[in-house]
């Protein structure tokens, strides 16, 4: 069987060009490869075209359209996620124009196609009680209750995003004083948070009755399953929403309809915000490239807004009435003019 163009240079898209020119992480790379998988099944399942005949000029605009369409309708996917997937088509269709000049029509315009409006909702965030609430719910008796209740004291602690916990290893941990945490985040850029004095020694019993606390094991996983992998993504999440659905039939007021890793991220940049600390240094703890990232988290909080508008309020009404009131003549006047 003869390879396609489309099969050519999108392996060398995908295993050349974006780990090795543009230097992307692994995760981003499997976004982006997950777009054209199911791309590539909409094409097989949908248009009835075989996966092996699919070429460049099969994926015209119409086809993309379609595909995007057939994302929110049948797989449930939201806006966001629609105009992810339109991204990284895109993305490759721009490193497409460069080697393929004879498709430049084509690439650029896929790459003029608009992103669909999106609304932007409330971050869905827990209050303290909520947080603590969970965090009690963990049966700290068993050796997996007491894994559990040190990754989500820390998936709190520390604001971290779910690849940045799942990622950690015990050399990452620094518990003598200062006590920190190093996360690598996007882009596989470091930073170092600080972890609060609970979680700490939540973490030396944790790291004590697991073997973990010799100089030869920093570079094992710090969270892993039964078969001492490091846990994944979906097995943290699969962790946290089972404590959620369970608290939430005790605690509904509490815990929202949704609840994700992410919200744990959300939670601490709100409480920190609420608690006083500026902008600039949520930025920083997050990893937020830009502060108008992270001023969303201030947009957010009608409490905080309404605080701050009712102390920079200042007393205008007069308890006498204006003075176009009082003149008899011009109200008259004004009268008139009905």
């Amino acid at each position: 069987m003869i390879p396609t163009d489309l099969s050519y240079h999108l392996s060398k898209y995908l295993l050349e060009f974006l780990p090795g020119t543009r230097g992307l992480s692994s995760n981003t790379i499997a976004s982006r490869r997950d777009a054209f998988a199911l791309l590539l099944v909409f094409c097989r399942d949908v248009k009835d075209i075989p996966v092996e005949k699919v070429k460049i000029q099969t994926l015209s605009t119409d086809l993309i359209t379609e595909y995007l369409d057939w994302l929110e309708v049948t797989r449930g996917c939201c806006a966001a996620t629609r105009n992810q997937r339109l991204t990284s088509i895109k993305a490759f269709f721009k490193y497409l124009q460069s080697v393929t000049p004879e498709h430049l029509l084509l690439c650029q315009q896929i790459m003029s196609m608009p992103l669909k409006k999106t609304t932007t909702g409330n971050i869905g965030y827990l209050t303290l009680d909520g947080i603590k609430v969970i965090l009690d719910s963990v049966d700290s008796s068993t050796r997996s209750g007491r894994r559990d209740l040190v990754l989500l004291s820390v998936l709190y602690d520390s604001g971290a995003r779910v690849q940045e916990l799942a990622d950690l290893t015990v050399g990452d941990i620094h518990l003598k004083k200062p006590r920190t945490l190093s996360l690598t985040g996007k882009g596989q850029k470091k930073r170092i948070v600080p972890i609060m004095e609970p979680t700490a020694r939540l973490l030396e019993q944790y790291l004590a009755e697991n073997n973990l606390d010799d100089t030869s094991k920093k570079q094992k996983p710090l969270f892993s399953n039964r078969s001492g992998k490091k846990l994944t993504r979906a097995g943290i999440t699969y962790i946290l929403e089972k404590y959620v659905n369970h608290i939430r039939e005790l605690y509904p007021e509490l815990i929202p309809d949704v609840v994700s890793v992410h919200s744990f991220r959300h939670s601490k940049a709100m409480h920190m915000l609420q608690a006083g600390v500026p902008l600039i240094y949520i930025r920083d703890f997050l990893g937020h490239e830009e502060i108008s990232t992270t001023e969303i988290y201030a947009r957010c909080d009608g409490k905080m807004k309404r605080e701050a508008f009712e102390s920079a309020y200042s007393e205008v009404h007069s308890s006498q009435l204006p003075v176009w009131k009082q003149d008899k003549d011009l109200l008259v006047w004004l009268k008139s003019l009905c």
